[in-house]
Order: structure tokens, then sequence, then C-alpha cells
């Protein structure tokens, strides 16, 4: 297990070398490289234990109910997975888009879900402050709705390392 973990650090690290890094993205301007959402979204599962087939792609019309809107923007990359089966909150999208302008139209529709299970649609106590905690992060073209009652903090960590 330990060496699982040490591989998808490893990995992330590969990859901020691969993007070019902290201060030349900075001189160069907006990021140039891309990041592999699905390498992304394998670190994070593999960090918070999520075992195969624990979370489940939101897709179709399951799609369209969670994040109205959503599947009309032109994505390069759309990860969208909640969990299977289980009450708890972990709930993660991960979207490049075309243009700036469509990650702000993908940053807002993800941010009504976060409002709205906030505000009473997640129906139980642990579940709302969850969800209170819930983010949407936007880096560029890439958007992320990250709702997780027990790794919050560390899945916006991860993917805000996709980016330095």
């Amino acid at each position: 297990m330990h060496l699982k973990k040490r591989a998808v650090w490893v990995l992330a690290a590969l990859l901020l070398l691969a993007a070019g890094c902290g201060g030349q993205m900075e001189e160069d301007g907006p990021e140039t490289a891309e990041v592999s959402l699905d390498s992304l979204y394998a670190g994070m599962a593999e960090a918070c234990g999520w075992e195969e087939g624990y979370m489940a792609d939101v897709e179709g019309e399951l799609l369209e109910g969670y994040y109205p809107g959503l599947s009309e923007i032109p994505a390069k990359q759309l990860i969208a997975r909640v969990p299977a089966m289980s009450s708890d909150v972990n709930e993660v999208v991960l979207i490049q888009c075309e243009t700036e302008e469509d990650a702000e139209a993908a940053a807002a529709i993800l941010q009504d879900r976060i409002d709205s299970q906030a505000e009473g649609g997640a129906w139980y106590p642990e579940s709302l402050e969850a969800w209170k905690r819930a983010k949407v992060l936007r880096e560029g073209t890439y958007t992320a709705l990250i709702a997780s009652g027990a790794h919050q903090e560390a899945l916006e960590e991860q993917f805000g390392l996709q980016f330095r």
C-alpha cells in the first residue's frame, strides 16, 4: 500500500516537472502544458483509498440532472464521479474547457450544484456540512468541483499542485 502511495506522489511530481513548474509558467503567461485529468483523478482516488467500483461515472441524463447545462459546454476532458453506493459525500468533477469563458460557465454550473446541496439537497446534517465546505476551483481552462467530507483539503491541494 505504501508503495502505491509513493508511486502516486512520484507521478504527481513528474506531472509538475512536465508542466514546467513554478516561476517559468508565470514568466510565460498562462499554462501551456495540458494536465491529464485521468491521472489527476487516479491520484486523488489512490490518496483517498477509493477502491475500484466505489466511484461511478456521472453521464447522460444523470450528468444533466446533477449539473444542468454542463454537457453543453465544449470540453477537452471531463470526469464526473460520485460514490456508487454510499451516503458519504465524495463528489469530484474535473473539466478542461476549450476557453476560459467556458471554464467560467462550468464553474457557475458547479457552484449551483454545491449551493443546492448545501441548502438542503443533501438532507443529512453531516452531508450538509460537507457540502458547505465543498469548493469550485479554477485554473485557466480547468475547473473542478470537489466535495468530500473526509478528504476536502487533500483533494483541493492535489488539484492546485497541477498548476504550480
